[in-house]
């Protein structure tokens, strides 16, 4: 059975510093305990939620070259590091005498200790955007869980990125968190990747009325930015809604969901490849098989029916007609129905991947 090997370390290290988030962090000792952890949560079995951590990668099968990336961390919040967020909400003041009425958003911190499951860790290297492989990418991980979705929390969670300054600083975290720890936005989040109690001992147990901060520092709360923009809609599309929880860092925006009501989760369906072709929704469809060996899972989306499509997906599966693949549909149930009421039989007018995804 193959380790990671050095040109892997390296292609994760060159694919986080386009994203350098908590979970991806762009660190040269991150790959290696990443890859550690992602190959430890395939091969034991019985391991709790809370220690697994899923990293689902995309090479050209052409190349090798690593073209992006997207991970599942089994269960956000623990004894040590507790899921921390503000929680949003409306406090409504009316005066009789002065006849005045308002309406106070406010945040209040909260902390979890068996949090949800997290999706994150999506990127897709600047030269494959072209492609449209970032769906893909971040549907391969939708295979994973509903593979065995009780070894996932009841529900997922996605924290989304709002709104930065052109220096990648945030005016929210300058407003409040700052005032509380001493730290500028980069120092808390590279210090949060290891250890979150300087927020439980620092932050404010208080409500915090977002009227006091001023424009800049609260218009970020419960935002995307634009470039998070498709992420939003996609994960709209397939049943996550924002949760009214923020990130105490930026303001970033929390969507969760049903685990087992996924869209892509619930309308996974596992049959024989030539079966799985035979669809009328097949074009449309991640094709994922899974190994007992690295890579552990290999997925690639079919093209337009022809002759050699049975072949193509064959090769890149590494698998006979026979095989057992679990089809996981890449548009939700609406979208699907509404091509088919129109005759398309579900053809998305776009090429296919050359791309096999892989879980490393």
């Amino acid at each position: 059975m193959r380790g990671a090997t050095a040109d892997d370390l390296d292609a994760l290290y060159e694919l986080s510093g386009f994203l350098d988030t908590v979970n991806l962090p762009h660190d040269r000792r991150a790959p290696g305990a990443i890859l550690q952890r992602s190959r430890a949560a395939i091969e034991v079995r019985a391991m709790e939620p809370v220690a697994r951590l899923h990293l689902v990668g995309a090479e050209d099968s052409a190349t090798g070259r690593a073209v992006g990336a997207s991970m599942i961390s089994g269960q956000l919040g623990s004894r040590r590091a507790p899921y921390v967020f503000f929680e949003q909400a409306i406090e409504e003041r009316y005066s009789r005498v002065l006849e005045r009425h308002f309406r106070h958003e406010t945040l209040l911190i909260r902390y979890v200790y068996d949090g949800p499951t997290e999706l994150g860790g999506l990127v897709v290297h600047p030269a494959a955007r072209s492609a449209h492989l970032g769906r893909q990418i971040a549907f391969a991980r939708f295979a994973v869980i509903a593979r065995s979705p009780g070894s996932f929390q009841s529900e997922c969670v996605a924290e989304l990125l709002p709104p930065r300054r052109p220096d990648g600083g945030s005016d929210f975290w300058d407003a409040v968190g700052r005032r509380f720890t001493g730290l500028d936005y980069h120092e808390a989040d590279r210090l949060s990747r290891v250890e979150k109690e300087f927020i439980r001992e620092l932050f404010p147990e208080a409500t915090l009325y977002l009227s006091l901060l001023s424009p800049d520092a609260r218009g970020p709360v419960g935002r995307v930015g634009r470039e998070t923009e498709p992420a939003r809609a996609m994960l709209e599309s397939i049943g996550f809604r924002h949760a009214r929880r923020v990130d105490p860092f930026d303001g970033g925006p929390h969507y969760i969901a049903p685990t087992r009501e996924i869209d892509p989760v619930a309308r996974a369906e596992q049959l024989p490849l030539i079966e799985a072709l035979r669809r009328e929704d097949a074009t449309d469809c991640l094709l994922a098989r899974f190994l007992e060996r690295p890579p552990f899972m290999l997925a690639a989306r079919p093209g337009a029916p022809d002759v050699d499509r049975l072949e193509t997906t064959r090769r890149a599966l590494e698998a006979d007609e026979n095989t057992e693949v679990l089809a996981v549909p890449l548009h939700n149930r609406e979208h699907t129905e509404e091509k088919l009421l129109r005759g398309s039989g579900g053809v998305l007018r776009t090429a296919p991947t050359r791309s096999p995804a892989r879980s490393c």
